[in-house]
């Protein structure tokens, strides 16, 4: 009587370990590290020569040897584009205009992006495009009809005028990414919520948002470096009988101009330095949860 008898596989079937991934993986990964060297090198670079420039004289700038230490590390130049180019209150009205749009920017952003993310309702698709679509429209385009709105409703010349505007430029993105972000929470915990007794706003606020924290760091931080760095529209928005109501940047854009033969090329180096420095420390203490918040939507 014949009887069936299983395979028993072979300890050496068993235990061959399995091939290794050669050729093809190792060569992109090598050009990968290559090419971050090349790309990190061209992003410090420049950053440590406008700081070492801020403690150089003219003369050193311009001289044999333009990439030498300064001779000494002195604070002159910094002291002189704080006081008589007046960037401390170049930089002063920054951080107001930045903080105050970037707030409302979070708040109206944070509310539409849960509302189509969460809610169905005619016209959801529609408003979402809407919002998506301003991320295709050029800043430069609007130039022109934002300095005669702001002129006709009184606000050329404002700081009111420049956070409306960064508020507006500000929201495609932010509802673009928060949409998709919320879309990723888990729905249980709001219904949970809602079934206790809790309303649309307080589920909003105390549940939602606390979950969403990742993602409104990542975001914030985006919009911060974004509307500091901003150059077109102070320039159009905030003109020169404005002085003592500019941005950083433009008081930057002022020391190259305003002095002729005579520039002060280390103060000008000083003032960019002082321009780098806050969002260079925000982005080092916030990395971490930049990242988890770009991947957290990824992985989920």
């Amino acid at each position: 009587m014949a009887t069936d008898v299983m395979p028993v596989a072979s300890s050496e079937t068993s235990t061959r370990p399995k091939p290794r991934r050669t050729g093809g993986g190792n060569v992109f990964g090598g050009l990968s590290h290559v090419a971050l060297v090349i790309w990190s090198i061209l992003v410090i670079y420049p950053i440590v020569w406008t700081f070492l420039g801020a403690f150089k004289t003219n003369t050193e700038l311009f001289g044999d040897n333009p990439l030498a230490l300064p001779q000494h590390f002195g604070w002159d130049a910094w002291g002189r584009a704080w006081a008589k180019a007046h960037i401390g209150l170049y930089m002063v009205n920054t951080i107001k205009v930045v903080a105050i749009s970037t707030f409302l920017t979070m708040l109206f952003g944070s509310m539409a992006a849960y509302v189509l993310a969460r809610y169905t309702f005619r016209g959801n698709r529609l408003i979402y495009l809407l919002f998506v679509s301003g991320l295709s429209f050029p800043v430069f385009l609007a130039l022109a009809p934002l300095w005669l709105t702001m002129k006709n409703l009184g606000l050329l010349g404002t700081h009111t005028g420049v956070i409306l505007v960064y508020v507006a430029y500000s929201l495609p993105f932010t509802v673009f990414f928060l949409t998709a972000f919320f879309k990723t929470l888990p729905t249980s915990v709001g219904e949970a919520a809602m079934m206790d007794g809790c309303s649309h706003t307080r589920t909003f606020f105390q549940i939602m948002l606390p979950m969403a924290k990742p993602g409104l760091i990542s975001i914030t931080i985006f919009n911060v470096l974004g509307q500091w760095n901003q150059y077109l529209l102070p320039i159009v928005l905030l003109p020169g009988d404005a002085e003592d109501k500019w941005l950083i940047t433009q008081g930057i854009a002022n020391i190259s101009t305003s002095a002729g033969y005579e520039a002060d090329w280390a103060g000008l180096f000083a003032a960019l330095s002082m321009a780098i420095i806050p969002v260079l420390i925000v982005y080092v203490i916030f990395q971490r949860q930049i990242q988890s918040g770009l991947t957290t939507g990824a992985l989920k």
